[in-house]
């Protein structure tokens, strides 16, 4: 069975997900520093775990598997949901893949370099409706995709 998880407190396309979940019958993990309003409903699970730069990162890395889904705008973690057999997906909505992690990984490094050296980078671009039209069509597809992926129960 597929799992959504969500790197959420900073992701802005929650209620997206939550409508997608909602129509495939998902199992959502919302995952966040600190308490979030989640809609009601028992396949949505709020778990505010330990402040700290990684505590939501880990939390999620250590249980997303091979079928599973990860939204998250967070690189490495993007590519530890890679490693175990995840989905992972930008919030907006560009996938990250075998292909593609390792070129978003050097260059978060080298944004990281650049500003501990005192550059002025300009950060993300801001998140405009296009992007949420291109995450929910993104998370359809990465729906479908995880299914196939997905181990069948008691397996």
């Amino acid at each position: 069975m597929t799992v959504l998880y969500i790197d959420a407190d900073a992701c802005p396309v929650k209620d997206e997900a939550y409508r997608v979940a909602d129509r495939y019958g998902l199992a959502v993990f919302v995952v966040c520093n600190r308490w979030i309003r989640t809609p009601p409903g028992p396949r949505i699970t709020l778990m505010v775990v330990e402040e700290g730069p990684d505590a939501a990162d880990d939390w999620i890395a250590e249980r997303a598997g091979r079928g599973d889904i990860v939204i998250t705008a967070d690189i490495p973690l993007a590519q530890r949901a890679l490693s175990a057999g995840a989905l992972a997906l930008h919030p907006a909505g560009r996938p990250f893949t075998a292909d593609n992690i390792g070129g978003a990984l050097a260059s978060r490094a080298i944004g990281e370099h650049l500003r501990s050296m005192g550059e002025v980078t300009g950060g993300p671009r801001p998140f405009e409706a296009a992007d949420r039209s291109k995450f929910l069509q993104a998370l359809d597809a990465a729906v479908v995709k995880a299914r196939r992926l997905s181990p069948a129960p008691g397996k």
